[in-house]
Formats: structure tokens, sequence, C-alpha cells
């Protein structure tokens, strides 16, 4: 898989994904509150178009009627806007914030008790997770928000469009195109099978015409140069973590075609989605033999996927789970081709052979003196007894699945609905995305540069750059005074500290070239491309080649430390250990994030806090592996390593307590989420730290309206509020399973109750929840 770089955000998942909960606030209560709310809204709106202010864009989910709607198109009146910071702030701005705010709250809860609560209450009494969605919460509303953008650029064709444009609509519109998609049913899935050498189950006769020249090397290089797909064996090419400045080859172990080695081998709810999903299996294979003609035989057909299951179950029980995985320095291990090959020679394995066949598709020769970093040395050893035992036919029938597997969304809508029932058990869905968001999505994952052209020439205010930008550096300068603070780092390690941190490099919205017409660099990045609106599953292969291709063509090139690493569409934030560098994509700056027209308290708690969270995940326990310029480097004397370790492991105890009752009460894995969670703590501090030195020099920040509040109260219920969403169970349990992130309830809770900060600004006692007697602290 490709070296994962750490978000901010949640993991993606099926749909765009809270549960509903009861508030307990009493009947007239809560009517006096939405109507005070409502008025103080709707006349804080009125007042604020008075002064001549456009309302900001995250305003949809507020309604008028025809009359308020006329008066707000009234010609504006000359009103000062008040500056006094001790007067609250009215402006369209502050009143959308304010209202965001108390709506989200529930203040009927008591904030030392269960902070999540108080902050988030309102927000999942308000929302129900939609029948598409597996997990909904405040990012997946801003997806939604960010796609209907997209939706709009990408339908809004003209004839002045550049060719990278053209090219994104065209996708768009084949995506769209459900009526050609039906025609063609199955058809364009069958032609490839014949590429890819048959696929068994749905072949006639495939032992005896294809079995005798099968080379399992060649099987594999076909799937992922030519469709990305790195089954069985994960090659791929990225920066050589010992040396940034190149590039390298990396074997690792695979991932499988469910999303959780623990769903091969555990009961309860594991044991329905896997019997779920070799009913998939069998439902797609049955459908394609009648495709072909070939009679019915559904014992072979459930005989051969059975097998396939009982293969896919041996190579999950050989990966090494995630939590073993978080040291780097452990798991890389670089060889040579010839100590490749005698290490790892899988039963006659010819691993030349399928390392420069990937590498032909690009024209590269395998040097004699190649080098290849091994990532999964003990998934190797274990693969080379799975491969012994099971026939070509079996090998050939799950490689395809894999690839069938992937190609399935691209189809009519019958095979849609055999995967529904797996979908269901898998994610707790029932209902399939709404077409065009599912086509948005497809097309931003695919073409991000110039989606992100469309929507920041749409969306994005020009200079919220320097606005951030400078956060960045009052939040950096923070986590640079801090190490002072830390009586368990020596001298030594923290002035390597400090120059790491000052060297981190910062990419925020977009790459310039995105927007410059003469540059021609946009054009060019998908020269090879040539889409139909009557071929979308055809436009998805080239997409899987293009990128195949792009990252393997990197091998011979120099690395390029200024490349953005993700889209400018999208909500989330990235660091990037092996170039030290930290993105602030477009998608993410909007409220409740960022906006320049709210008080700053929201912004330090909102992207304020995703800074601190990037910039310390370059000293979590992956990062902190890494030196200044992105190399694997061990900078650290004992003495400090075995503080950061003690102090590391008291945030594991702390997070691996939590039982989270939605996922069959399972408790956080406090080792997987160990780099978030040290993340998450250090971002929020850093933060709140760079909020009152910006206060403590002079900078004013003016009261929300209706919130009996203080500014550093609205620092961290704005902190709290970017985290409310709940799950479906069905998600909850493979989530707790698969995501490095914490659940988003103990995001907030433990980054909290490990901050005495928090206790001092909401006057929580020692003893209560929110102030406990111990506290876990790294940065």
């Amino acid at each position: 898989m490709r070296k994962p770089e750490s978000p901010v955000g949640t993991v993606e998942i099926a749909g765009h994904s809270g549960q509903k909960h009861r508030g307990f606030l009493e009947g007239a209560l809560l009517l006096l509150l939405l109507l005070v709310t409502g008025a103080l809204v709707t006349l804080g709106l009125l007042y604020a178009h008075s002064k001549g202010r456009r309302l900001p864009p995250f305003t949809s989910w507020l309604c008028f009627s025809e009359e308020e709607k006329t008066f707000l198109k009234r010609a504006p009146r000359d009103i000062k806007t008040p500056k006094d910071a001790d007067e609250p702030c009215t402006t369209p701005g502050c009143v959308t914030a304010a209202a965001r705010l108390l709506q989200n709250m529930d203040r009927s809860q008591e904030p030392c008790d269960d902070f999540y609560q108080y902050a988030c209450g309102g927000w999942l009494r308000h929302h129900v997770i939609p029948e598409t969605n597996s997990r909904y919460s405040v990012f997946d509303i801003l997806r939604e928000e960010l796609e209907i953008v997209l939706k709009g650029v990408l339908e809004n064709s003209t004839t002045k469009d550049r060719p990278a444009m053209q090219k994104a609509r065209m996708l768009y519109r084949s995506c769209m195109n459900e009526s050609v998609i039906e025609e063609r049913d199955s058809k364009p899935l069958l032609d490839i099978l014949e590429v890819v050498g048959g696929w068994p189950v749905a072949t006639d006769n495939w032992n005896e015409r294809a079995g005798p020249r099968w080379e399992l090397e060649r099987q594999l290089a076909v799937l992922n140069a030519q469709f990305n797909r790195r089954v069985l064996i994960d090659l791929f090419i990225w920066n050589d973590d010992q040396n940034s400045s190149r590039h390298i080859i990396y074997i690792d172990q695979p991932t499988l075609g469910m999303p959780s080695r623990e769903y091969y081998f555990s009961a309860g709810t594991a044991q329905k989605v896997r019997e779920a999903y070799l009913q998939f299996m069998v439902s797609v294979a049955t459908m394609l033999r009648a495709d072909m003609s070939l009679p019915e035989d559904s014992s072979l057909v459930r005989e051969d996927m059975r097998q396939v299951l009982e293969l896919e179950t041996q190579l999950a029980n050989a990966t090494a789970p995630q939590e073993e995985r978080h040291d780097v320095t452990a798991l890389y291990r670089r060889v040579g081709l010839e100590e490749l090959q005698d290490k790892f020679g899988l039963k006659g394995f010819n691993w030349t052979l399928f390392i420069q066949t990937v590498l032909s598709s690009v024209n590269i020769t395998l040097l004699p003196d190649e080098q290849v970093v091994v990532y999964g040395s003990p998934y190797l050893q274990h693969l080379e007894d799975v491969i012994d035992v099971y026939s070509a036919r079996t090998m050939q029938n799950y490689l395809v699945w894999r690839l069938v597997l992937d190609r399935i969304s691209s189809l009519s809508q019958r095979f849609k609905d055999a995967r529904a029932s797996y979908r269901k058990a898998l994610y707790g869905t029932t209902v399939e995305e709404v077409r065009w968001r599912e086509c948005v999505s497809y097309v931003n994952s695919n073409m991000e540069s110039a989606v992100g052209s469309l929507y920041v020439k749409e969306a994005f205010p020009g200079d919220s750059k320097s606005v951030v930008r400078e956060l960045i550096h009052k939040v950096r300068a923070v986590f640079v005074e801090t190490l002072d603070e830390l009586s368990w780092m020596d001298e030594s390690s923290r002035k390597k500290a400090q120059e790491k941190a000052m060297s981190i490099r910062e990419q925020i919205g977009y790459p310039d070239y995105i927007l410059e017409d003469k540059d021609r660099h946009l054009d060019e990045e998908y020269s090879n491309l040539n889409f139909s609106e009557d071929l979308y599953f055809e436009n998805g292969l080239q997409n899987l080649k293009a990128g195949a291709q792009r990252s393997l063509k990197k091998l011979r090139e120099k690395v390029d430390q200024n490349l953005w690493i993700i889209g400018a569409a999208v909500v989330n934030a990235f660091y990037s250990p092996n170039r030290n560098q930290i993105v602030f994509p477009a998608g993410i700056l909007q409220p409740p994030f960022f906006s320049k027209e709210q008080p700053q308290a929201l912004n330090f708690g909102g992207i304020g806090m995703v800074i601190g969270h990037e910039i310390t995940h370059g000293f979590d326990d992956n990062g902190r592996n890494f030196d200044k310029d992105g190399n694997m480097l061990d900078w650290w004397t004992d003495f400090s390593a075995q503080h950061f370790q003690e102090r590391s492991e008291c945030m594991v105890h702390q997070y691996g307590n939590y039982s989270w009752d939605l996922a069959d009460g399972q408790n956080v894995n406090g080792f997987s989420t160990l780099g978030e969670n040290i993340a998450d703590n250090g971002g929020v501090r850093q933060a709140y730290k760079a909020y009152l030195k910006w206060l403590s020099e002079g900078g004013k920040d003016q009261q929300l309206p209706g919130l009996e509040l203080t500014r550093e109260q609205l620092f961290f219920v704005n902190y709290a509020q970017v985290w409310c969403g709940s799950y479906r169970p069905e998600f909850a349990v493979q989530s707790i399973k698969t995501d490095v992130h914490s659940p988003l309830k103990y995001r907030v809770l433990g980054s909290l109750q490990n901050l005495a900060a928090f206790a001092d600004a909401f006057h929580c006692a020692q003893g209560t929840p929110m102030h406990p007697k111990v506290r876990c602290r790294v940065w």
C-alpha cells in the first residue's frame, strides 16, 4: 500500500456519513431557547445585512420566509460595526457562528461531566444518519457542501475550457450516463477478463486452456501495472525513508478484500460480514457465467468461491496487525535483488521477473545493483506456505476477484444490487449514494488538480492563504517555545526538535499552477487521458493505468519536495514525514474550522488546532523517527527516547480504557491510535496557548451574541464541535478495528481531560470526569 500520510480527519467510508440522541431540556425551556435563538439569528442577520455585509457561505441550514428574503435584499444603511471587544459582535459571520454553536450545544449538560455531550448534544439530536451513510459528522456535512459546489462547476462547461477541465467534465458526464452504463451491462468487464487471463470460475475449461501457461509473476505484474491493483504482494514506489531525496521500490503486505483482517476469523458481527462477502462473490460469479452463456453450476461456483475466501483468510493470517507496524524503523529492510530472492524465494517465485515486468510498462530497466525496501518481511515468510498450498486455479480466481470487486461500482445496477447485503452487513447502509455525489467524488479523486482548480476559482477566498499562513507561524512558534517546558527532554534532543519544527514546510489552499492559464503543467498532467462520454468503464481503466504509471515513473525521477500530496477540494489536512511538510487544502479552510468573519477564538480552536495537530504529527510515535529533512534517522538520546516511551504508554492506557458501547463494548485500541492521540493532544494544547499569546499581545476578540461563554470557553466549544458526529453500529465495529483515529467522542474527551487549561476555563473541580487526578502529556 502507498506510504501513509497523517490526516487530521476521519477515514474515508461508504457514503458520507451521527446517531440521534435525545436532549434533556424540559419542553418549555427548549421551546424558549429555540424561540430566543431563532429571534437572535434572524435579527442579527437582518442587522448585519443593514451594514452591507454578505452572508457567509456556511448558512445553508438557515431558512428564511419570502418576506425576510425581500428585507435582506434591501439597500444597506450606513451603520458602523462595533469595535469594542466587550460588545457582542453582530456581523453576519459572528451571528452565524453564534447560531451554529448554540444549535449544536446541549446546555442542560454539565461540561465538567461530559463535555462532548455539552458541546455536541444538540448536533446529535438534530442530525440523523442518512440511509446512504455509515457515519455522519461535521466533516461529512462539509464534504457534502463541497460536493454541491463541485457538482455545479462540473456541470457548467464552457467553450473556453482548457483541456484539463474538459476532460474532468467529460469524465463526470460519462459517470452520470446511467442509461448507457445499463445498456452495456457486463460487457466491458467481460472484455478485460480476457486481458488478465480469464476468471476460472466464469471460464469454460480454464484448467486445460490457460492453466498450464499460468505464471504468478506475470499475473501480479499485469494487475499492478495495468490496473493499479496490488494484490498478494504490494509493490510501489515512494521516497526512500533513509534518503528522502530519492525514490525506491517498496515491497509490503497487501490490502485485503474486506477492510480488516479480523473479519476473516473473528466471530459475531465479523461472521455475518464474512457470510455476506462469500454470497456476494458467488452472486457475481453466477451472473457472469450466465452472461458468458455457460451452464449453471451452483456447486462449482460456491466451491470455487469458498476456496477463494479460504485463501484470503490465510493471507489475512499472514499479515501483521496494524498495531505491530507502528515502528517504521523495525519495518524497514533494504536488500538487493539477489538477497530478496534468497530470503523470500516463495517456492520459486522469480522476483526479478515480477519487478521487471511491472517496470517495463514505463520503460524502466532494473539495475544490477537495484535496491528494494522490504516492509513486510514476516508476511513474505508466511506467504511462501500459502502459495504452496493452493492451485493455479484458486490463485487466479482470487486475483481476478480482487479486480472484479474493484470494478463493481462501474457496472450496471444489478451488480450493485448483488453487493447490497454485503454493504449492509459491513456498513449498516441500506441505500446507495445518490449518483451525482458518487460521480463528483470519483472525478475529484482521479483528477484532483483539475477539480481543485474549478473549486478554488468558484469558492475559495484568495486572501485566506496569507491569514492561515500567519496562524501557522503563531502555532509553530508556540510549539517551539513549549519544548523548553519539557523536563523529560534533554538539551540535545530539544535542539533537534526545535530545528525540525522550524524546518516544517507548509502548503496552503492549492498549488499556484492550477490557476495559471499560461502554465501548461495542469493540462500535461492529463495529456494521456482521452475520455468518451459513452465509455465510463473504459475511462475508469484509463485512470487506473495512469495512476499506476505516474507512480512507477517516479523510480528514476528526483523527488519533488514541492509536490502536493493531495488535491485542493478536500476536507482534511495532512503531514508527510518524508517531506516534513504540512498540507491544508482549500476544502478545510471554511467554518467551523476557519473564517475571517468569525472570532479568532473559533479560528484558533478550529484550524489552529488542526495546524497544531499536523505539526505534532512530526513528533508522534512515527514522525519522531524522521529528521528535519524527512530522513529516517534516530536523533534522540536514550534519555529522551525512554521518557517519550513512558509518556506515550500513559496515553495508550488512557485511550485503551475507553469502552465504546456502539462497537459491542469493545475498547479503543490505544496502540493503533497512539499517533493520532498524541497529535490531538498536542494540537489543542498548542493552539490554545497560541490564542492566549495572541490575546496577550493585544489581539481583540469580540464576544458572540446569545452565548454566556468566555473567549477561552468559546475556543474549547468550537474545538469539540469540529468532532460532532455519530456512527452506525456496524461501522463502529469496523472503525474500532481499522481507524487509526479514536472515535470522535473520545478524541474530544481524551485530549481535554489531559489539559489543565480546560478545567480552569470551565472551573471543573478535581475528581470530576473532565478533571481527572492523572493526566497524560507528551508534547
